[in-house]
C-alpha cells in the first residue's frame, strides 16, 4: 500500500511524492533453505575455468590482463530453472567494474553470444558504489532493451506503456548509510509470479512489479557475472535458496 502524505499550502492541498509502505525490513529466513555452494568447489556450477574458481571457501571470479572476458560472462547453476523462488547470499568485489546475479534468465545456447557461458535477463547488480545511481541492488536487463529497469530506492511497476514509479523506498543518504564499500553484504531476492523485490542488508530496497505481458520473464536460470572490460573481482558465499 502507497501512503501518500498532504501538506495545505494556503488552504490548498498539495500531494506529496508517495512514501513506500513502513514495513522494509527483510523477513525472516525461511526453514527448509537449499544450499547451493558447498565452500570447497565449483559443483553443481558451470563457468569459464580460467576465471572462476573457490578461495578460502568462497567462490572468486576475477579477470586479468592475462586472463581477459570476451564479453560479458557467467557462473551459471546447475540445478534448473526457477520460477517463485527466494535466493540468499552475500557479495564483495573492487570497485574497477560491476557485476551481478542473473536471475530467471535465459542460457544463450544456440552460438550467437561471444562465450558459451552467457545469459540474458533480469540481473540484480553487484557493484563496490554507494553513490546514487549507480549502487548495488538495481534490476538491470541483461541482453534486452530495457536498460535499468528498475533503480534502487523505487517501488515501480512497467506496463504496456512503460514504467510507473509510485513509491520511495530509501533515499541516497540512507542507502550510503547502508552498503558496506570493500566488505560482504547480504542480498536478499524474492520473486514470485510478476514480483520482484531486493533487500540488502536487512532494507528493503526495490519493489518491482512486471505488468509488461511481452518482456515479464516467468522463470529462468540463476548465475553470477563477470563483466567484460576491465580488470576486475567479485566473490560470493553463503548461496541459498528457497522454491516458492
Amino acid at each position: 500500500m502507497v501512503i501518500i502524505a498532504a501538506m495545505w499550502i494556503a488552504g490548498v492541498a498539495e500531494a506529496a511524492p508517495p512514501v513506500a509502505e513502513a514495513s522494509t525490513t527483510v523477513p525472516a529466513e525461511p526453514t527448509g533453505m537449499e544450499t547451493l555452494f558447498n565452500g570447497k568447489d565449483l559443483s553443481g556450477w558451470d563457468g569459464d575455468p580460467r576465471l572462476w574458481s573457490v578461495r578460502e571457501g568462497v567462490i572468486h571470479g576475477e579477470t586479468t590482463p592475462e586472463n581477459v572476458a570476451n564479453g560479458n560472462t557467467f557462473l551459471i547453476w546447475q540445478g534448473g530453472e526457477l520460477g517463485d523462488f527466494e535466493v540468499r547470499l552475500s557479495f564483495r568485489c573492487n570497485a574497477t567494474n560491476n557485476s551481478g546475479i542473473q536471475y530467471r534468465s535465459r542460457h544463450i545456447t544456440d552460438g550467437s553470444a561471444r562465450n558459451q557461458w552467457v545469459v540474458r535477463g533480469y540481473q540484480h547488480e553487484i557493484r563496490n558504489e554507494n553513490t546514487f545511481p549507480n549502487v548495488p541492488g538495481f534490476i538491470y536487463d541483461e541482453g534486452g532493451k530495457r536498460g535499468r529497469i528498475c533503480q534502487v530506492g523505487e517501488q515501480a511497476t512497467w506496463e504496456p506503456d512503460g514504467k510507473k514509479v509510485v513509491g520511495t523506498l530509501i533515499d541516497a543518504d540512507e542507502f550510503k548509510s547502508l552498503m558496506k564499500l570493500d566488505d560482504w553484504n547480504d542480498v536478499v531476492i524474492r520473486a514470485e509470479g510478476n514480483h520482484i523485490r531486493h533487500w540488502l542488508n536487512g532494507r528493503l530496497i526495490l519493489d518491482f512489479t512486471d505488468n509488461e505481458p511481452n518482456l515479464a520473464l516467468a522463470k529462468g536460470v540463476l548465475a553470477l557475472q563477470l563483466h567484460a572490460g576491465k580488470p576486475m573481482w567479485a566473490e560470493f558465499r553463503n548461496i541459498r535458496l528457497k522454491r516458492l
